[in-house]
């Protein structure tokens, strides 16, 4: 009886430490951030890449997401990764530029003129961008989009003079859309994104920036109801993993990762485009209302690039990276047969 009694105890033991075996998780695990909100097609599509990234390494490398904000805003999700309590995440430009300042480049207003411009140019600038963040300690895996960036208020905008008389957010810590909005003669309210709802509702600001399809995930149509129908800027972030973690990996893991993200990260670029058109129907469903700049004052706006451009040159961003997004751009344009703004 004693016997039987051993041989069921050790059984029982060994199926413990089998599922607890299962249960301990993957090897290298990266803890990740993102102010993307559960649902999102950039957190929907990320997840399938966590998932693949799995699945391919047996369980050996696996990724915990925190969306949605809930590790704060951008500058707090990088301040996270340099302690250790974070090993990535996606981050917009306008929170990650602070460390590596070149990487805003092309968000300067009234820069592109269509998508394959962006593309063209993202393509051209890759390499320098994954150089300047290795030298910061970040493993560039991906640049993500956000997408061409709108005029919204909770009252029609049509006229540099209306612009004048709001009351304007630009992102915490982006020169270059402060010396674009001081340029017109105006006094923005710097805020973080994850503040801008909150203020909108409370009338602290009345006009924001945004894709369309980000004024629904974030829900600010919910209070800024007029659309000025002409984009003035391009808006990305980037996916970051911590260099020193990313370097323990087995080359193979390494090899996935990239891969991995090549294929998805693609998909979430087209993903989004799709999702910013679709949202135009969407927006006028729910009483959201398109309205055009005069040409007169669109103009106008357009002469500020470049003063914003002479001001900035220098500390928002480097003149030789100018220069080189400019050559990539032109060639570009020569070899289509167009022009900028």
């Amino acid at each position: 009886m004693r016997f039987i009694i051993v041989v069921l105890m050790t059984l029982l033991l060994n199926s413990s430490l089998g599922v607890n075996s299962a249960q301990a998780g993957p090897k290298h695990l990266f803890k990740i951030a993102s102010l993307a909100p559960d649902g999102s097609v950039w957190v929907t599509q990320f997840e399938k890449f966590t998932k693949e990234v799995t699945e391919k390494t047996g369980g050996e490398v696996g990724f915990r997401v925190y969306a949605g904000g809930i590790m704060g805003d951008d500058q707090a999700m990088y301040r996270k990764m340099r302690v250790g309590q974070l090993h990535g995440g996606g981050f917009t430009m306008t929170g990650i530029a602070s460390v590596v300042p070149d990487f805003r480049i092309m968000s300067i207003p009234f820069l592109f003129n269509n998508y394959q411009e962006v593309d063209a140019v993202s393509e051209g600038l890759m390499p320098l961008f994954q150089e300047q963040f290795s030298k910061q300690g970040l493993e560039f895996i991906a640049r993500t989009e956000v997408g061409f960036i709108y005029t919204m208020s909770t009252k029609p905008v049509v006229s540099t003079e209306e612009l004048k008389k709001s009351t304007i957010w630009i992102p915490a810590g982006d020169p270059l859309a402060a010396t674009f909005i001081d340029q017109i003669g105006l006094s923005p309210v710097q805020l973080s994104i994850p503040d801008v709802l909150s203020s909108l509702q409370t009338g602290l600001i009345d006009t924001v920036f945004n894709s369309l399809y980000g004024s629904i995930v974030l829900q600010w149509f919910t209070k800024a109801k007029y659309v000025t129908d002409n984009p003035f800027g391009y808006a990305y972030g980037v996916f970051l993993l911590d260099k020193k973690k990313f370097d323990k990996l087995p080359p193979k893991y390494a090899t996935i990762i990239r891969e991995s993200a090549a294929k998805h990260f693609s998909v979430l670029i087209e993903e989004t485009r799709k999702s910013n058109d679709e949202s135009n129907l969407v927006l006028k469903k729910q009483g959201v209302t398109f309205v055009k700049a005069n040409p007169d004052s669109l103009r106008e706006l357009q002469t500020f690039r470049q003063k914003t451009i002479d001001k900035a040159m220098g500390s928002a961003f480097s003149e030789a990276t100018y220069n080189k997004m400019m050559k990539i751009l032109d060639t570009y344009r020569a070899a289509h047969k167009t022009s900028g703004h």
